[in-house]
C-alpha cells in the first residue's frame, strides 16, 4: 500500500490508530505515521484502535476498527444495542457535549475550506450551537425498510449496510410516548404479509407528543391492495389516528408519488409547532425534531425582525414551517414550493390558520421567483443548496435581510462564498442547531444583511 511497515502497520492491512476527531460522517478521523488520513468506522474521538484497512486511495484510506485498545473518555454506553450497525444513530456511542463540539468544528472547517472565510471571520460569525434537552426520543418519524424472502415479510430499521434490515422492537430515537408502535406495526404487517403479497416498499410511522397523532404510511406501487383488511389489522395493533397508502410509480431511481390514499382515520398527521398546528401528508417533508425546529423558527424571526408593513419571500417553503409565522408578522408573504404534496399541505395549512395574506406558489424557486419586491427573505433549500441563479435573483431583490436555513455545511459554505463574491449580502451571524442528536447532521441558520 506504499507505507513503511512498522509496529503500527502490518502486511495484513492492520493498523493501530488514534482517533483525533469526528468528520462530517459516521467515521472518526486518524492519521498514519506517514501523515495519511484514515477514516475509521467504529471509532470515536479519543479511541486507540486496531483497524483493518478496507480501501486505500491516493489521498486517504478507509478502515474498520476491529478492537478498541484504549476506549475514549468521551465514549458513553448508548441505550441502543444497534449503534454502529443501524444507520439511525452513528454517533450514539459519543457523549452529547462531544457531539455538539464536533458539529461546531465541522461547520467551522467547511466555512474555512470551502467558503474561504478566515479563522478570525469565523470566530466573529459563528455563534454557540443551539440544542434542546432531548438527546434521545426526539424523532417524530421513523421509516422501516421492507424485505421479502421465501414468502416471509421482514420489516426493520435500515442498516449502515444499505442491504441490511435490522429487526427491532423499539427505537430509542423515536418519540417515547409511541415507543411500542414500531413492534406493533412490524408485527401486524408481518402477519398480513405472510398470507398475501402487500408489495410494500417502505413504511413510515409519525407520532406527536403534543397532539397525540399517530400515522402509519404504507408506500406501495399502484395496483390492487387489501385496503380494508390492512386498516382493520393496524387499527387493532396500534390505534392510529391515520392510516394512508402512498402510491408510487416509476423506476426506483426516479419514483414519484401518484396518490396519497386514505385507508382509515384523518388521512394526514397533525403536529403543533410554535404557535401553529399543522397538517402534514405522508409524502411531505417535516423536520423530524419538532422542539429543535422551533429553534430554527426563533432564529429566522430574530434575524429578519419582520414588521407589519413588510413583504416576505419564503423559498423552498415546504408545508409552511416558516410561512405561517412570517404571515402572522408581515403584511404579505409569497411562498414557493416545488413538491406537489407539500404545496397542497401548504395551502391547507394557510386555510386552517385563517390567513389571507399568503400567495402559495407551486413550482421551482428559480422559475417561479415571486419578484424583486421584498423586505425580508428566507430560504430553506435541499441538501444541494442554492442554484447560482437563485443567488442572483435573491441579490436582485430589495430585501434588507435574508435568513438562510441549511442542512449541509459544505453547500452552505459554497453559497456564502457566492454571496460574498456578488457583494450584495454579507453574513452577520451563523448559528448551528442540533436537530439530529446521535448523528453527524446539523442544521445552520445564517443571517445575511445587505452589504
Amino acid at each position: 500500500f506504499g507505507y513503511t511497515f512498522d509496529e503500527h502497520y502490518d502486511r495484513r492491512g492492520f493498523m493501530r490508530l488514534t482517533i483525533e476527531r469526528m468528520g462530517y460522517g459516521a467515521d472518526g478521523i486518524a492519521h498514519t505515521d506517514e501523515g495519511k488520513t484514515v477514516f475509521v468506522a467504529g471509532g470515536v474521538v479519543g479511541d486507540v484502535v486496531d483497524a483493518e484497512l478496507t480501501s486505500d486511495g491516493l489521498s486517504f484510506s478507509r478502515a474498520r476498527a476491529t478492537n478498541i485498545i484504549e476506549p475514549s473518555g468521551m465514549r458513553v454506553t448508548p441505550p441502543c444495542p444497534f449503534v454502529g450497525v443501524c444507520g439511525g444513530c452513528p454517533w450514539g456511542a459519543l457523549g452529547r457535549e462531544t457531539q455538539l463540539h464536533a458539529k461546531e468544528e465541522n461547520l467551522r472547517s467547511a466555512l474555512q475550506r470551502i467558503g474561504h472565510f478566515t479563522p478570525e471571520e469565523i470566530n466573529d460569525l459563528v455563534q454557540p450551537i443551539r440544542y434542546t434537552k432531548d438527546a434521545w426520543g426526539y424523532r417524530n418519524k421513523v421509516e422501516l425498510g421492507v424485505h421479502s424472502e421465501n414468502g416471509r415479510l421482514r420489516l426493520g430499521m435500515h442498516g449502515i449496510d444499505p442491504d441490511q434490515i435490522i429487526k427491532v422492537d423499539r427505537c430509542p430515537l423515536f418519540e417515547s410516548t409511541a415507543s411500542k408502535a414500531i413492534k406493533a406495526v412490524t408485527g401486524a404487517l408481518s402477519y398480513l404479509g405472510n398470507s398475501r403479497d402487500l408489495n410494500l416498499e417502505r413504511v413510515g410511522i409519525r407520532a406527536s407528543r403534543r397532539t397525540k397523532a399517530l400515522e402509519v404510511a404504507l408506500w406501495t406501487p399502484t395496483g390492487g391492495f387489501p385496503r380494508a383488511h390492512v386498516a382493520r389489522v393496524l387499527d387493532d395493533a396500534v390505534k392510529p389516528t391515520s392510516v394512508v397508502r402512498v402510491l408510487t410509480k416509476g423506476d426506483r431511481a426516479a419514483r414519484r408519488v401518484e396518490k396519497n390514499e386514505l385507508l382509515a382515520g384523518q388521512g394526514s398527521w397533525t403536529e403543533r409547532i410554535g404557535e401553529e398546528t399543522m397538517r402534514i401528508s405522508a409524502p411531505s417533508f417535516f423536520q423530524v425534531n419538532t422542539a429543535a425546529a422551533e429553534l430554527l423558527i426563533e432564529l429566522v424571526v430574530d434575524a429578519l425582525k419582520p414588521g407589519p408593513d413588510d413583504v416576505a419571500l419564503d423559498l423552498y417553503c415546504g408545508a409552511g414551517t416558516f410561512t405561517l409565522p412570517l404571515a402572522r408578522r408581515c403584511s404579505w408573504v409569497a411562498a414557493v414550493e416545488s413538491y406537489g404534496p407539500a404545496v397542497r399541505d401548504l395551502r391547507r395549512n394557510i386555510e386552517r390558520a385563517g390567513l389571507d395574506n399568503v400567495d402559495a406558489i407551486g413550482g421551482d424557486a428559480v422559475r417561479e421567483f415571486p419578484g424583486d419586491d421584498a423586505d425580508v427573505l428566507v430560504v430553506d433549500p435541499p441538501r444541494a443548496g442554492l442554484a447560482a441563479e437563485a443567488i442572483e435573483l435573491i441579490a436582485g431583490t430589495s430585501a434588507r435581510d435574508v435568513a438562510y436555513v441549511s442542512c449541509d455545511p459544505a453547500t452552505l459554505a459554497r453559497d456564502l462564498a457566492r454571496f460574498r463574491e456578488d457583494g450584495t449580502f454579507k453574513a452577520t451571524a451563523i448559528t448551528p442547531v442540533d436537530l439530529f442528536p446521535q448523528t453527524y447532521h446539523c442544521e445552520t441558520v445564517v443571517h445575511l444583511s445587505r452589504a
